[in-house]
């Protein structure tokens, strides 16, 4: 197999080769990214009687938790997948690693393309030699810089926050994990809405 590498062209470019890897080996095109939620709520625009302004009371606190996932398709648009995981504070390379090894698990051996971009875990030594062990099912390749709009993940972050999330004013982190985990799982069974993310990029499979 081809060796786990990380490039710095769009996946959009024939050349650069996700697409035809992933058909080559019968492979899940998987774009990859994390996001936060806290304790402050998502403030988004609401109906209300006229005359009264909605106000939201809400505890001032930036006590966090994190969210990474992965959009998977298969190259000929048949099958989409989406796979999540939560965590206190933020991910680091361990942690990515460990959702990685579940992402290995939940596609049970199947070969697997992952599309991310250059957050710091991503390139870490520690990441870079990991993967260096993972070349039997597991090839990645980089968003270009600074193009969030390419990764069609992106867009299942702000559909959360645009409703289950949307001016939820919780008391603890468990209610946010509640409401984030409907709202992700809402999404993951949607073969419509996971493409409609997709279609919305631009990009094709």
């Amino acid at each position: 197999p081809p060796a786990t590498t990380t490039r710095q062209e769009s996946p959009t470019n024939e050349s650069v080769g996700p697409k035809k890897i992933a058909r080559r080996r019968g492979a899940w095109i998987c774009f990859q990214d994390e996001s936060g939620v806290s304790l402050l709520p998502v403030v988004r625009a609401t109906w209300a009687p006229k005359g009264v302004t909605p106000v939201l009371h809400h505890r001032f606190s930036w006590k966090r938790m994190s969210m990474a996932g992965v959009l998977a398709y298969r190259p000929d648009r048949s099958r989409s997948a989406f796979v999540f995981s939560m965590t206190d504070g933020a991910y680091n390379t361990d942690k990515l690693i460990d959702f990685l090894t579940e992402l290995r698990t939940h596609f049970a051996g199947e070969k697997v393309i992952v599309i991310w971009d250059g957050l710091m875990a991503h390139r870490s030594r520690a990441m870079t030699a990991w993967l260096a062990t993972q070349r039997d099912w597991l090839h990645v390749e980089r968003l270009p810089a600074y193009a969030p709009e390419l990764n069609p993940i992106e867009q299942v972050w702000g559909n959360v926050k645009s409703t289950e999330l949307a001016n939820l004013c919780p008391d603890i982190l468990d209610e946010v994990r509640i409401a984030t985990e409907s709202g992700l799982t809402r999404i993951g069974t949607s073969y419509d809405l996971c493409h409609s993310f997709l279609d919305h990029t631009g990009l094709s499979l």
